[in-house]
C-alpha cells in the first residue's frame, strides 16, 4: 500500500493479487466524488494514474464509496496516458509551425494557446470536449487553408498534421470509440455523456458489499415486491436470457446523517469481536449485540443533536447487527421467501451473485460480494459450526440460522477452488412443507398424497431420491409431517436442513442428532454411522436421516432390517430413478444387495423443464415399492413396481394398473395387519382415496378463502389428528372404517375449523 497523506483527493493503492485498486479520499467535502458529474474529480484521477500507471479498479470514498470496475478503470487509464504522452514529448514549436513561415511567430502564439489548454488542461478534466475541440479546430484550419495563397499554405500544412495526429490518438481510446457517433452538437461542461459509459457501483463505505443501484435502462419489469423495507424488482433484459433480480435494501437509501451514526457505531462494535463461545448460541448473541447496538446508536444520536424516531432506531440497530455480527446483504436475500438458491462464485468482487427464485427460476442480481466479505463469512462460519475450513478441509457443509430465514451453506477454498472462496447458499423453507402444499404448487397430485399418508401409517422404510436441488429435503420433510404427533422422531443430518424446531413447535416429539460431515476429516463430531447405530438404543421412535451419502448407509439398513424401530424409517439419497438409488446404495457404499430389500418405498423427485430449456419445475416422477423376491438385480428381476409414474404428455402423475388393480405387495403388508383392510382391496383403496380425497379439500378450501395458512403444518397436523380420531370414532360406531362417513364428519369439523381461524385472523 502506497499513501499519499489524508487531504482531500489524497489516496492509496491496494494490491491484492491481480487487483490493483486505487482510493481517492473525498470526505469532508462538498465536491461529487464522480467521475462522469465532476470536472475536478476527473482531472484529479487522471492525474493521479498519469503518475502511478494502471489500475484495476477505482475507488472514490464520501461515507459512500463511488466504485468503477475494470472496463471504466481502463477507459480513464487510456485518457492518462494519452495525456501523460502529450506531457513527455513535450509541444515543439515545429510541430505547429513552419518556422520560416512570414507570420510563424503570430500563429504560434496563438496555435500554442489552443492545443496547450486542450491537451494540458481539457483532456483530463473533459476528454469528450478535448476531442470535440480539436476537431473543430480542425475543420476551422482546413477551411483556412483553402482561402489561403500557396505560399502559406507550407505553414497551415503542418499545425492540419499536427491535428490528425492529435485526433487520431483520442480515436485509439475506447472513450472516443463508445461516445463518437453522439457527439454532434456537444456542449463543453455537458457531462450527460459520461453518464453512459461511467456509472459506479456505489455502497456504504461500512460495508463490503457491492450493490448496482440503478435499474437496467433497457429492461421490462416482470414483478415487484416488498421483504420488510427493501424493495425488489425484476427485470427481463432484452436480447438476453437473463432475468435481473434487483434489490434495494434501506442502508442503501439513508441520508448522510445516518450514515455517519452507522459508521460510528460500527467503529465503536469493531473493538469487540464475539467469541466462538458467543456463537454457539447465534440467537442470543444477536439480541445481546441489539441490545448494545440500540444503545450506542440512541447515545450517539443524542451526541450529535439527531432526533431518531423508535422505528428509526429498530432499523438503524438491525442494519448494524447485519455488518457487524452478520452476514450482510445475504441475510436481505435470504429473508426473501421466494428465494431458493445463492450462489457466489469466485473470485470474489468481479461477478455478481445468482439466485433461485421461486416465479422467476434463475436469475442474476444487483449484488457484488467482495473477497473480504467472504473472508468475513468464512470465519464466523467456521465460529457457528465448530468445523474447519482450510488447506486440509478445503470443504465446509454447515447450516445458517438468521432472525428471518435458515439455510445450508456449502464453502468452498483453496486448494480445491484456487481462485478463492466460492459460496452456495440453499434456503430452507420458513415452515414445514406438507403433502397439501405439494399438490398446490403441483409437485404431486391429491392421490400421491393419499398413498403417502397410507404408507407413512403402515410405518414403511422410504429413501427419497433425486437429482439435486429437486426438493428431496423438502418432500423427506412432508413425510414427517405426516407422522402422528405421538409417536417420537430421531433425526439424524451432518447439516441441520430439516424442520426440528417448527415441528417442535407444534407439539412433536422429535430428537435431532448432528453428526460429523462425510466431508471434513480430523473433526470431533460423531461419525453418522454411529449417531445411527445410536438411535437403536433410545427406545422406539421413527428414524429420519438428511441425506444417505456415506458409511451411515450400512447402519440405516441395520436399522431397516432389525426393526427395532417399529416405525417409519426415511432419508434421502442422490439418484433419478429407483435402479440409481439401488446402484448407489449397491455398489457406491457397498450395502449388501440383500440388505437392500430392507426398502420398501422409493420416492423419486426429479425436476422436470420446459421444451426451450428456459423454466423448470419439481415434480414427484416415481412412487415405487421395492419387492422383495429377486436375487441379484431388481431391474431385470421385476423388484422395481412403480405404483404411480409421471405422464410427460399430460404432465400429470398417474396411477398404474399395479396400484388401481391391487397388486403391490407393500400394500397387500400394510393392510394384513389391519383386520377392516386383509383382503379386502375395495376397503384399502377407498381409504387411500378417503386420504387424497380430504388433502384435495383443504387446498380448495384454502384456495377459495384466500388463506394460505390452512396448507401450514400447525393447521394441517391438527387437521390429520383430527381425521385418524374421526376414524376411530366412526370404526367403534359402525364396526367398519366407513370413508364416505369419516370423509362426512371430517369435512364438518374442518368447516367449523376453518370459520374459527377466519375470526382469529380477524
Amino acid at each position: 500500500m502506497a499513501e499519499a497523506g489524508a487531504a482531500v483527493g489524497s489516496y492509496h493503492i491496494i494490491r491484492e493479487g491481480e487487483e490493483v485498486v486505487l482510493r481517492v479520499n473525498y470526505e469532508g467535502t462538498v465536491v461529487i466524488p464522480s467521475l462522469e458529474d465532476s470536472d475536478i474529480v476527473m482531472q484529479r484521477v487522471i492525474d493521479i494514474i498519469a503518475e502511478i500507471g494502471r489500475v484495476t479498479k477505482i475507488v472514490l470514498t464520501q461515507k459512500r464509496d463511488y466504485e468503477y470496475d475494470y472496463t471504466q478503470a481502463a477507459i480513464i487509464y487510456e485518457i492518462a496516458m494519452l495525456y501523460k504522452d502529450f506531457v513527455k514529448e513535450r509541444l515543439r514549436k515545429e510541430d505547429i509551425v513552419d518556422t520560416q513561415c512570414s507570420h510563424a511567430q503570430a500563429e504560434f502564439s496563438r496555435r500554442y494557446a489552443i492545443v496547450t489548454n486542450v491537451m494540458f488542461r481539457l483532456v483530463r478534466s473533459d476528454p469528450l470536449g478535448a476531442y470535440v475541440e480539436l476537431r473543430r479546430e480542425l475543420r476551422k484550419e482546413q477551411i483556412i487553408l483553402e482561402q489561403e495563397s500557396k505560399s502559406h499554405a507550407g505553414c497551415a500544412n503542418r499545425y492540419v498534421t499536427f491535428l490528425h495526429k492529435l485526433i487520431n490518438q483520442f480515436e485509439k481510446t475506447r472513450l472516443i470509440q463508445f461516445a463518437a457517433a453522439d457527439l454532434a452538437g456537444y456542449k463543453l461542461g455537458d457531462r450527460s455523456a459520461y453518464r453512459t459509459y461511467l456509472s459506479p457501483v456505489i455502497k456504504p463505505d461500512f460495508m463490503y458489499t457491492k450493490l448496482m443501484s440503478t435499474y437496467p435502462s433497457d429492461g421490462e419489469e416482470i414483478q415487484a415486491y416488498s421483504i420488510g423495507d427493501t424493495e425488489v424488482v425484476i427485470f427481463r433484459i432484452p436480447n438476453s436470457i437473463q432475468t435481473l433480480y434487483h434489490m434495494m435494501p434501506p442502508e442503501f437509501k439513508l441520508p448522510e446523517d445516518k450514515y455517519e451514526l452507522l459508521d460510528t457505531a460500527r467503529r465503536v462494535l469493531a473493538e469487540h469481536k464475539p467469541t466462538a463461545q458467543e456463537f454457539t448460541d447465534p440467537a442470543r448473541m444477536r439480541q445481546v449485540f441489539y441490545d448494545i447496538g440500540s444503545d450506542l446508536l440512541e447515545e450517539l444520536a443524542e451526541m450529535q443533536n439527531i432526533n431518531l424516531r423508535l422505528q428509526e432506531l429498530d432499523s438503524l440497530t438491525k442494519i448494524l447487527n447485519r455488518y457487524t455480527i452478520g452476514f450482510g446483504l445475504i441475510e436481505v436475500l435470504l429473508s426473501d421467501e421466494r428465494i431458493q438458491d445463492i450462489t457466489i462464485n469466485s473470485p470474489m468482487g468481479r461477478a455478481s451473485m445468482f439466485i433461485v427464485h421461486a416465479d422467476q427460476g434463475d436469475c442474476v442480481t444487483n449484488i457484488i460480494p467482495t473477497s473480504g466479505e467472504g473472508d468475513s463469512w468464512a470465519s464466523k462460519l467456521r465460529l457457528i459450526s465448530g468445523r474447519p475450513l482450510d488447506e486440509a478441509n478445503p470443504i465446509l457443509d454447515t447450516n445458517l440460522i438468521l432472525p428471518n430465514a435458515s439455510a445450508r451453506i456449502a464453502v468452498i477454498g483453496p486448494p480445491l477452488n484456487p481462485s478463492g472462496l466460492a459460496y452456495a447458499f440453499r434456503r430452507h423453507r420458513d415452515k414445514p412443507w406438507t403433502l397439501p402444499l405439494f399438490i398446490k404448487v403441483g409437485m404431486i397430485n391429491p392421490l400421491a398424497a393419499g398413498l403417502i399418508s397410507f404408507l407413512v401409517d403402515g410405518s414403511r422404510t422410504m429413501l427419497v431420491a433425486g437429482t439435486r436441488s429437486a426438493g428431496k429435503t423438502s418432500l423427506l420433510s412432508s413425510v414427517m409431517v405426516q407422522i402422528l404427533r405421538r409417536y417420537r422422531m430421531i433425526t439424524v443430518e451432518d447439516t441441520l436442513e430439516l424442520p426440528v424446531l417448527a415441528l417442535k413447535d407444534i407439539g412433536y416429539n422429535v430428537q435431532s442428532m448432528k453428526v460429523a460431515s462425510a466431508l471434513t476429516r480430523g473433526s470431533t463430531e460423531i461419525s453418522a454411522a454411529e449417531g445411527i447405530r445410536s438411535t437403536l438404543r433410545l427406545g422406539d421412535s421413527a428414524l429420519i436421516v438428511g441425506e444417505v451419502r456415506s458409511d451411515e448407509a450400512r447402519a440405516l439398513y441395520e436399522a431397516m432390517r432389525v426393526g427395532a424401530l417399529a416405525n417409519v424409517v426415511a432419508g434421502t439419497i442422490h439418484g433419478d430413478s429407483p435402479y440409481g438409488v439401488f446402484d448407489r446404495v449397491v455398489n457406491d457404499l457397498n450395502v449388501p444387495r440383500t440388505s437392500f430389500k430392507a426398502t420398501d418405498i422409493i420416492l423419486v423427485a426429479n425436476p422436470v423443464r420446459s421444451p426451450d430449456g428456459l423454466h423448470r419445475w419439481r415434480k414427484m416422477t416415481q412412487l415405487t415399492e421395492v419387492r422383495k423376491h429377486w436375487e441379484e438385480d431388481p431391474l431385470t428381476e421385476g423388484g422395481f413396481v412403480d405404483l404411480m409414474r409421471y405422464d410427460a404428455k399430460q404432465g400429470v402423475l398417474q396411477a398404474t394398473p399395479d396400484l388401481i388393480n391391487g397388486d403391490s405387495d407393500i400394500i397387500k403388508n400394510v393392510a394384513g395387519s389391519v383386520k377392516e383392510w386383509a383382503g379386502d382391496w375395495d376397503a384399502v383403496w377407498s381409504n387411500i382415496q378417503l386420504r387424497a380425497d380430504i388433502a384435495q379439500a383443504m387446498v380448495d378450501a384454502a384456495s377459495k378463502a384466500n388463506n394460505p395458512d390452512l396448507l401450514e403444518a400447525k393447521f394441517y397436523v391438527v387437521a390429520n389428528d383430527m381425521f385418524h380420531v374421526i376414524s376411530e370414532r366412526v370404526r367403534d360406531q359402525l364396526g367398519a372404517l366407513d370413508s364416505k362417513r369419516i370423509f362426512f364428519e371430517w369435512n364438518e369439523w374442518f368447516k367449523l375449523a376453518i370459520k374459527k381461524e377466519a375470526a382469529r385472523g380477524a
